[in-house]
């Protein structure tokens, strides 16, 4: 499926039927475990349901240990949670893999070629591939980025890209997330936890270790250093430990030994970034930050940011200073332009999409929107700008006074809604508490986010974050909508 554009073609309903049956990864509509699933069926299987408890019980303890926690704004009753966690693992076939991986690649170096077009000579815009007034338009279009050239023009250093498995078991991307994308702490820690649990499997299957992102990152970090500096200096930017994030950040700089750093310890002189210590300035070669943009330079962003430093954007148009990821990624993610990147990977690598994305309405196109409005109840809408699930509505699953609010927001703002078909997600068996109390293995619904690095290279971490909505029925898999995740393991060899 490609995606519909303005200008393209009027939304086919029969294209999405909701009454296609989600698959399920681990077994087959015959009722027998997939080829690569089958040692860890029989496993799970023939374990009693007082160890399937024992498991789920230790995994929690171990997270509590660990501190592996998220932060939930805009909540009175404490707002650390520990991340839920669900001890079946889903299984990738190597086959598989090579298949996604290869296509997650394509699909960041076009991004990566998109956002470098289109804050230097601008040619997908002005040869009208994508409309000039959606990208300007964007909330995330940042003028002060233009004619900044990054370190080896690498603008997206770290991209994590939502991917679906849809009724025809092929991936599907959903969403793209090159701003400050966040879970791949998850992706380490539950694997740290799933070799304690179950380590005669994760070696009997010869799964893909992901213990290497950490190494993977700094590598990629240090490749953007300036003037080809061989031991630069990096630093983590955090907004600090009230972010929803804040457990990642202090995974991530102490897994790859470098300092942490709030805007409060940083300073910009003669273009340059210095962190402040005992023994005095210190420069900074490279920033991953993890601070939005809005925030990063009250000088050039908002002014009454505390989060940031003035002077940083100056720092980095000097050249002085490798920035990760760099000003303005956020307008990929933008739901509306995702609806162009299968014509981006055709104008800038010349080859065709070996990722389809999900489909996506324009709702700015009068025609579509109308077709959308009068068959609301058959879409996914999602705010163009949102994250986090936060502004979604599934419209099989609203209520008519969800479908009622929508069509308002929709008429009032239609540029800034897309609607999507609803994609049967699939399910994989997941530890739950039936109507008595008692675990039991039932389907619930899964997506996946890979992370991919780009520096001199890409690197890819084998598997990523799955994540699993743990309510009965929902799709909303977002760790802040009550989802959990899984250990994702690739298998090294095929089945």
């Amino acid at each position: 499926m490609d995606a519909q554009v303005a200008g393209n073609s009027m939304p086919d309903l029969r294209a999405i039927s909701v009454s296609e049956l989600p698959i399920n990864e681990m077994f087959a509509t015959d009722g027998r475990p997939r080829p690569e699933s089958a040692r860890v069926a029989a496993y799970l299987l023939a374990m009693q349901p007082g160890r399937l408890a024992e498991l789920c019980d230790r995994a929690h303890r171990m997270f509590l240990e660990m501190g592996v926690t998220f932060n939930v704004y805009g909540e009175d009753a404490g707002s650390e949670r520990i991340f839920p966690f669900d001890p079946v693992p889903r299984i990738i076939s190597a086959a598989r893999w090579a298949r996604l991986e290869a296509g997650l690649i394509q699909r960041v170096k076009a991004i990566n070629a998109f956002l470098a077009d289109i804050y230097g000579e601008g040619t997908i815009l002005k040869e009208g591939i994508v409309p000039r007034d959606l990208i300007i338009g964007s909330p995330q279009f940042r003028v002060a980025a233009a004619g900044i050239r990054p370190s080896l023009g690498v603008y997206v250093t770290v991209a994590g890209i939502d991917v679906v498995r849809g009724a025809d078991d092929r991936f599907y991307v959903l969403e793209d997330n090159v701003r400050t994308p966040s879970g791949v702490s998850y992706v380490v820690e539950n694997r740290v936890i799933m070799t304690r649990l179950m380590p005669e499997l994760i070696r009997a299957l010869r799964v893909r270790s992901v213990e290497n992102y950490a190494a993977d990152l700094l590598a990629s970090l240090c490749e953007l250093a300036p003037g080809g500096i061989s031991n630069p200096t990096v630093a983590l930017l955090t907004p600090g430990p009230y972010n929803s994030a804040f457990f990642e950040h202090v995974f991530l700089s102490q897994q790859m030994g470098i300092e942490l750093v709030e805007g409060r310890d940083l300073v910009c002189e003669d273009h340059k970034l210095f962190m402040r210590t005992t023994r005095g300035l210190k420069r900074i070669h490279v920033l991953y930050r993890r601070v939005d943009d809005d925030f990063l330079d009250p000088v050039v962003f908002r002014p009454d940011s505390l989060l940031g430093v003035a002077g940083l954007t100056a720092a980095v148009r000097s050249g002085n200073l490798g920035l990760a990821n760099a000003f303005g990624t956020g307008v990929a993610d933008d739901k509306a332009v995702f609806a162009y990147t299968p014509a981006m990977i055709r104008y800038y690598l010349g080859e065709e999409p070996l990722l389809p994305i999900v489909e996506t309405y324009l709702l700015r196109d009068p025609d579509v929107r109308q077709t959308v409005l009068r068959n609301l109840e058959r879409y996914v809408v999602k705010p163009t700008g949102a994250s986090g699930g936060y502004g979604v509505v599934i419209g099989p699953r609203a209520t008519e006074h969800e479908l009622k609010r929508a069509r308002e927001q929709i008429e009032r703002d239609p540029a800034g809604f897309i609607a999507q078909p609803v994609v049967a997600l699939s399910v994989h068996p997941t530890l739950t508490n039936d109507r008595n109390g008692s675990l039991a293995l039932a389907p619930r619904h899964v997506d996946l986010r890979p992370f991919v690095l780009l520096g001199n290279k890409p690197r890819v971490l084998a598997g990523g974050l799955t994540r699993v909505a743990l309510r009965e029925g929902s799709m909303v898999v977002n760790s802040s909508q009550g989802g959990g995740s899984k250990d994702t393991w690739v298998l090294e060899e095929p089945c």
